[in-house]
């Protein structure tokens, strides 16, 4: 396929880098074709990054962002560089595709085209821009955010303290607010207005200024607290995101490794029926030279049973002949007629020879 599936922007991730502060992005995924197209997006880092979605299905001609969340750093890279990358692939779905199905769409062995497109991490430091308020008639740089975090967690014990004294704490800072809420300016502008008998004098420029730094001060510090318990209640849901996802990359390190055990047992056993069948082609072999020694043999013994059935027949048939033999000269036992008659005249010659004398 030489059409892309979806175009995607921005084409790098951007980061604002603070110390102890999270950054986000958000990149746009657009499906530009008429189907509908799933997406699942990997990084180098999943400890690092949080990624809401992390997969999805773009209906088509749609767009459909997702947010990455960088962790909170305890302080910025040398030089601002980043070797981390994201990868974001896409492949068309059926339409009536759930998100517990697109895990597998790409697994290793899938068949699925699969298009990817990688982007890579580029971190920014903030922009410097100190505002400066006056104090006592001085002009003082604000302080940063992270130095009245940690003078509030100080005073007010907010570092390990739960969401319920947090509450607790803004309260009382509130009701401490409106408890002193007559020493605000606007309560000296009236008291100036409106002397009292006993005062006999009105405040000066300096207690004001003190008033309203102390006005300020609390403000900002009920503002602190309350972005702490901000920033507390995403830092749970971050870690939560961040525990889900590592339960899921533990899931996906759990099922390859029970894939390359099983993938192992199996070439195992592939081996060893192979080694059975090696075995049984030489048993085989040795049956089948046997058998063509037995068949040499049967071969022989049958010529030799078949020389002695000859060998048989004729024996029978000589002795058939004998016998015949033997039943002739029986039937000749006795003296033939002609020689009776020689006899007879040898003796009557003889007979008559004797009377004569």
């Amino acid at each position: 396929m030489s059409a892309r599936l979806v175009e995607i922007q921005p084409c790098e991730l951007k980061f604002i880098v603070e110390a102890m502060k999270q950054s986000s992005c958000v990149v746009d995924l657009t499906n530009v074709t008429d189907q509908h197209v799933a997406f699942k997006v990997k990084t180098t880092s999943p400890k690092k990054y949080c990624v809401r979605p992390n997969v999805g299905i773009i209906m088509p001609e749609s767009t459909c962002p997702f947010t990455v969340t960088m962790q909170a750093q305890k302080s910025a890279p040398v030089n601002m560089q980043c070797k981390d990358k994201f990868l974001i692939q896409c492949t068309v779905v059926p339409f009536d595709t759930t998100e517990a199905e697109i895990p597998p769409i790409f697994a290793k062995d899938s068949k699925n085209y699969i298009e990817e497109t990688k982007l890579r991490v580029v971190l920014t430091s903030p922009p410097q821009s100190p505002v400066l308020l006056p104090v006592n008639g001085v002009l003082k740089p604000e302080q940063s955010y992270h130095t009245l975090m940690q003078k509030d967690k100080l005073q007010l014990g907010v570092e390990n303290s739960p969401p319920e004294l947090l509450i607790k704490n803004v309260e009382d800072v509130k009701l401490a607010g409106i408890k002193e809420s007559s020493t605000s300016p606007k309560a000296v502008e009236t008291s100036k207005l409106f002397p009292t008998k006993d005062e006999g004098f009105s405040p000066s420029k300096e207690e004001s200024r003190k008033v309203e730094d102390v006005e300020v001060a609390k403000s900002r510090q009920v503002e602190d607290v309350e972005v702490a318990k901000s920033r507390q209640v995403e830092d749970v849901e971050v870690t939560k995101s961040t525990e889900v996802e590592e339960t899921e990359v533990t899931k996906a390190r759990t099922d390859e490794e029970a894939e390359t055990k099983s993938r192992h047992v199996e070439d195992v056993e592939v081996k060893r029926l192979s080694k059975d069948i090696q075995e049984l082609k030489i048993k085989m072999n040795a049956l089948d030279s046997k058998l063509i020694e037995a068949e040499n043999t049967i071969t022989k013994l049958k010529e030799e049973n078949s020389s002695a059935l000859h060998e048989k027949e004729t024996l029978k048939q000589e002795l058939a002949m004998l016998r015949r033999s033997k039943g002739k000269i029986k039937v000749r036992v006795g003296f033939p007629p002609l020689f009776v008659c020689m006899v007879a005249l040898v003796c009557l010659t003889i007979g008559l020879m004797l009377r004569a004398k």
